[in-house]
């Protein structure tokens, strides 16, 4: 009988070694890290932190002479920041007053669901897809839409609420209206109509041109007194001098998009000031509502920023979000989305898990200087951050190497008055786009 051949040592050792650094792959590529992450003091966090449950958010000291607003999330895709956006603003709207709800979103399209929600037609479904980012196409952000359609159906005279936007990145609701004042005025919208080619910009002009003629149409609807509309032609010019940038300045484009959008929602306020009203609420991704932020390289501001300089950081009241560990509904290509699960990293959420709370808000105002997690809020700490950036093929690989791809370096209280933590957070549901808007 022959004798089996031992293995050499050297082989055994080697694949040892590479059973080890699959394993320690895996479990890096999985929590972004060896571990989820140190935690803040648990018992402490719990002293301060203010549990939410269902519909029942703990009251929001919203100082005197505020005058924003601003509630950020995480990431754009999952289901429990975009219930927060209702949540908040419910709250605001009972007992802080504001009227405005202001969003991320195209400016022109948010008029559509603002006259719907003001009894105009269509129905709720043409109204989410009114919203135009698929991340919008939900039904958290319907069971918005639909809450405050119901609530101005009961309002008294003068207490409605509104739907604002901000962005400026489309153009067919821009153009829709500012025709629909020209129309109004007896005013020709000839020159408007040949600077498009359907839903697009015609070749045959330069965006210089583009802009001069907005400019004339704008100059001519204030003349009339058409403010919401020249409004509109303003929107029309950002988005022009925006994709130029896209194309001769993509770095750039990205401070001048947050400057535009700031420019947007100091628009909504003065119109909600002539109102009456002191205040407005915005909703966006962390990193525009921060109000102490620069993009990486730290030259042009983010919006929050922007707004908090414009009306002063004790005007501009910023609320944060943070999860433990999300599964978030990503791209996955232009057709496809998919989930992505990962870790924040941020010891104040891993409190928040481990102190068995699903959703609860600290209010940093109200921690003491010298409590054991004034550091972990008043210092630099990882946090999460997800865009609606594709994760498909190459990318995911990327990001699981690269926990920095989805974690932002922060001091939470430089960038926020309180925050928010989600323990575990839930993918959104995105609905199939079907062409029908209002």
């Amino acid at each position: 009988m022959k004798k089996r051949k031992k293995k050499p040592i050297g082989v055994i050792i080697t694949t040892t070694v590479l059973l080890v650094m699959v394993v320690c792959g895996l479990v890096y590529s999985h929590f972004g890290g060896f571990s989820t992450g140190k935690s803040a003091d648990v018992d402490e966090f719990a002293k301060y932190a203010e549990k939410i449950t269902g519909d029942e958010l703990p009251g929001i000291d919203v100082p005197e002479g505020t005058r924003i607003v601003a509630l950020g999330e995480a990431t754009h895709g999952n289901r429990e920041f975009q219930e927060l956006k209702k949540l908040v603003f419910q709250d605001m709207v009972e007992n802080n007053g504001i009227r405005a709800f202001v969003l991320e979103a195209d400016a022109g399209g948010c008029e559509a669901i603002n006259r719907y929600i003001h009894g105009g037609e269509g129905t709720l479904e043409e109204a989410t897809e009114t919203l135009g980012f698929q991340i919008y196409r939900t039904d958290e952000m319907a069971n918005l839409i639909s809450w405050m359609k119901a609530y101005n159906e009961s309002a008294d005279e003068g207490q409605d609420v509104r739907f604002y936007g901000v962005d400026m990145q489309d153009t067919e609701y821009e153009l829709r209206y500012v025709i629909e004042a020209l129309t109004e005025c007896g005013i020709s919208n000839t020159k408007l109509e040949q600077l498009m080619d359907g839903t697009d910009y015609s070749d045959e002009f330069s965006w210089e041109d583009r802009e001069k003629v907005f400019s004339e149409v704008r100059d001519l609807l204030l003349e009339k007194n058409y403010l919401e509309a020249a409004h509109y032609a303003d929107v029309l010019i950002q988005n022009s001098k925006l994709f130029d940038e896209y194309e001769n300045n993509p770095n750039g484009s990205f401070g001048l998009r947050d400057t535009f959008m700031a420019e947007n929602a100091m628009w909504i306020l003065a119109q909600e000031e002539q109102l009456g009203n002191k205040m407005i609420f915005i909703s966006g991704h962390n990193g525009h509502m921060e109000q102490f932020g620069t993009y990486r390289g730290g030259n042009d501001k983010v919006m929050g920023n922007i707004l908090a300089d414009e009306v002063g950081s004790d005007a501009y009241f910023s609320i944060g979000t943070d999860f433990y560990k999300t599964t978030c509904n990503l791209p996955k290509n232009e057709k496809k989305r998919t989930t992505f699960t990962v870790y924040s990293h941020d010891p104040l959420a891993k409190a928040a898990y481990k102190s068995g709370n699903d959703i609860c808000m600290l209010d940093f105002s109200k921690v003491p200087d010298d409590s054991s997690i004034a550091a972990q809020i008043n210092g630099y700490t990882f946090m999460g951050s997800l865009g609606d950036q594709s994760i498909g093929g190459i990318n995911r690989i990327v990001m699981r190497a690269i926990p920095y791809t989805y974690r932002e370096w922060k001091n939470p209280h430089e960038a926020y008055d309180a925050m928010i933590f989600v323990s575990k957070a839930h993918p959104t549901k995105t609905r199939p786009k079907t062409g029908d808007t209002l």
